[in-house]
């Protein structure tokens, strides 16, 4: 939520079952969470069997966000690869938007090319934890190691 960015790509989500906790995290919260699947389309989390309707192909999806005028986090799942142009451009958009109210687009787990494609825009972050560092006294001083 507090991401620098509006479009973020979350590396390692898949391997924890990152949906499932999102999922009841919102339940808890009351945060407005969809998520886009190819196979389903949009839908949002608290809800698992309410989805926007002919959501499946990205560029609908991409225009709903776009022209929300609420509160969102979007979690987009497995992308189709090559991405379209006009998909991509929706992307770029989402990215730079300056509206009022908060919208993120999350990419999950996306591939390298995507990544590097959308460089410029993209906010990357890791859901893996970083190896404990234990402090270590070296010359009299406190490092982390």
């Amino acid at each position: 939520m507090s991401a620098r960015g509006n479009l973020i790509a979350l590396e390692g989500g898949e391997e924890l079952g990152l949906i499932g906790q999102m999922r009841s995290l919102v339940r808890r919260s009351g945060q407005t969470v969809y998520l886009w699947t190819p196979e389903l389309g949009l839908g949002n989390l608290r809800e698992e069997h309410v989805g926007l309707p002919g959501s499946q192909r990205l560029n609908i999806a991409l225009r709903y966000m776009q022209q929300s005028n609420h509160f969102g986090v979007y979690l987009l799942q497995r992308l189709p690869l090559p991405l379209a142009m006009a998909d991509a451009t929706l992307l770029r958009q989402l990215a730079r938007a300056n509206t009022g109210h908060v919208r993120r687009v999350v990419l999950l787990d996306p591939p390298e090319t995507v990544i590097s494609s959308f460089n410029d825009v993209l906010v990357r972050l890791s859901c893996q934890p970083k190896p404990a560092q234990r402090p270590r006294l070296r010359d009299g001083r406190w490092l982390l190691a």
